[in-house]
C-alpha cells in the first residue's frame, strides 16, 4: 500500500512539475530532449592545447588568441561552444534562477572530464567569485553552485571562501579584449593558507578571452599554486 501511495505521489508531481530539458526548456521524459542530445555534443579534438577552443586542424597547437596572448592558467577545457541551446541554458541558469541546471552541468563535466581531472592531479576546486553588486542582485554565484556540485561528483575538496573579488568591475561583455584584461587586472585576492604544491581547478560559466580566469590564476600562483587549470560550461569561438 505504501508503495502504491508513493508511486501515485510521484506521478502527481510529474504532472504538476514535468521534467524539462536543461538545454531548451521543452518538456521531456529524458534528462535531455532527443533534439538537444543530438545537437549539443561535447567539444572534440582538435582543440587548442591551452584554452580548449576548437581549432582548424591537428597541425595547429593553439587558437589565434592563445598564440599571441600570455595566459597565467596552465590549461583549460569547456563542455560546449557558447551558441544556440548552450547559450540559452546558461542565460536561464544565471539570470532566471535555474540553479537546478548546475547538477546537469556538473554531471556532464564529470562524465566528459573526469579522466582529465584525475590525470592532472587536481587537489582543490575553486569557483570564480562574483562582485558584491552582482552577488546581491542575482542572489547567488553560479560558478560557486556549479563548483560545489562538481566537487561532490569527483570527490575533490572545494574552497569557495578564500578567493575573493575585492572590487566590482564593469561588465566584461561590453569591452574589447584589451579592455577586458585591464578591467580585471588585480581584482582577486587569496585570503587562505598557502597553496604551495596544490594543483587547482578554477570553475566558471563561460570562457571568452580568458581575462578573468587569467587574473584569478595569477593570484592563485602568487599564493603558491603549482598549476592552475579551468573548466567552464561553454567557450566562445571569437578572438
Amino acid at each position: 500500500m505504501n508503495q502504491l501511495i508513493r508511486k501515485a505521489g510521484e506521478a502527481a508531481l510529474r504532472l504538476l512539475y514535468p521534467n524539462t530539458c536543461p538545454l531548451c526548456g521543452r518538456v521531456t521524459e529524458r534528462e535531455v530532449c532527443p533534439d538537444c542530445a543530438r545537437e549539443v555534443r561535447p567539444l572534440r579534438e582538435p582543440l587548442c592545447k591551452k584554452c580548449g577552443k576548437p581549432i582548424g586542424s591537428d597541425q595547429e597547437e593553439f587558437c589565434r588568441d592563445c598564440s599571441r596572448t600570455r595566459h597565467y592558467f596552465d590549461e583549460g577545457r569547456a563542455l560546449w561552444l557558447h551558441r544556440k541551446q548552450a547559450a540559452w541554458s546558461i542565460y536561464q541558469f544565471k539570470f532566471h534562477n535555474r540553479r537546478i541546471y548546475a547538477g546537469f552541468y556538473a554531471s556532464e563535466m564529470a562524465r566528459t572530464y573526469g579522466g582529465y581531472i584525475r590525470k592532472r592531479g587536481i587537489s582543490l576546486i575553486v569557483p570564480i567569485p562574483l562582485g558584491r553588486k552582482k552577488r546581491r542582485s542575482r542572489g547567488f554565484n553560479q560558478a560557486e553552485i556549479l563548483a560545489e556540485k562538481l566537487s561532490g561528483k569527483v570527490q575533490i575538496p572545494l574552497d569557495a571562501d578564500h578567493l575573493v573579488r575585492w572590487r566590482d568591475t564593469k561588465p566584461q561583455k561590453s569591452l574589447d579584449p584589451t579592455a577586458r584584461r585591464e578591467n580585471v587586472r588585480g581584482i582577486f585576492r587569496w585570503t587562505g593558507r598557502s597553496l604551495s604544491g596544490q594543483k587547482v581547478l578554477l570553475i566558471d560559466d563561460i570562457y571568452t578571452t580568458g581575462s578573468t580566469l587569467d587574473s584569478a590564476s595569477r593570484t592563485l600562483k602568487k599564493a603558491g599554486a603549482e598549476k592552475v587549470y579551468f573548466l567552464t560550461i561553454s567557450i566562445g569561438q571569437g578572438y
